[in-house]
């Protein structure tokens, strides 16, 4: 987005939401504004209605688990279970505080403008609800509905807040970073029952190592690849 588009979408913004705005972002072209889960729909109302704005679309609703984010040590001998971002991340978030655990990301477009906003929105760990905004795009229902069913968001007044992606009686959310990566139970089919049946799991839990990590030498070898042996 080029970067006037980006002057008159921060004036607007600064004029007409500066009450509702806990922080607003630039980087790499793209604005981020972020604001308390208490004013998402009249912000959001806002954002689609006014005529500065006039965001009629929105194109997707993520979420991100920020637990541990930052915390774990880089290594690069040892596998670690929190990933390897950190060397490469020029920032991090400030996840320090429970209620800032999960953000809630609404990807907005403004077909009239041509000019794209992220809107954030940071939920606590226990229990995290925010506001449906499906009466303002229908379109969330069923983003919100997967949200709900992988991270556990409570979109509280959502016409029907049913899992969307996981078995029935599933227990827990998958894409938590607390979830576990073997899950809690695997299910088969029991032609004695003549139903399926859920097991304790069977999968041992391990730690992944990353397959760019090798113990030979191949990298610093002199000899041509036709002549190395496979590992």
């Amino acid at each position: 987005m080029s970067s006037e588009k980006n002057k008159v979408l921060l004036e607007a913004i600064n004029e007409i939401l500066e009450t509702e705005t806990v922080q607003i972002v630039e980087k790499y072209g793209e604005l981020t504004l972020e604001i308390k889960k208490d004013k998402i729909v009249s912000v959001m109302r806002v954002l689609k209605e006014a005529d500065q704005f006039l965001f009629t679309q929105l194109i997707d609703i993520s979420v991100v688990d920020y637990l541990t984010y930052g915390q774990a040590d880089w290594q690069t001998q040892k596998a670690s279970s929190q990933g390897f971002s950190r060397a490469v991340q020029s920032e991090t978030v400030d996840t320090s505080a429970s209620e800032r655990r999960f953000a809630v990301v609404y990807q907005l477009l403004s077909v009239t403008y041509n000019v794209r906003l992220r809107v954030k929105v940071f939920l606590e760990s226990d229990l995290p609800r925010i506001s449906t905004v499906s009466e303002i795009w229908p379109v969330a229902d069923w983003y919100e509905r997967e949200s709900f069913d992988l991270f556990g968001i409570l979109f509280e007044d959502h016409p029907d807040l049913r899992r969307l992606l996981t078995d029935y009686g599933f227990i827990g959310h998958p894409f938590r970073k607390d979830f576990p990566l073997e899950g809690y139970v695997e299910v088969r089919y029991d032609p004695e029952k003549g139903r399926v049946v859920n097991e304790p799991v069977s999968i041992e839990s391990r730690t992944l190592v990353p397959r760019v990590i090798r113990q030979d030498d191949w990298v610093h070898s002199s000899k041509p690849l036709s002549e190395q042996t496979d590992a």
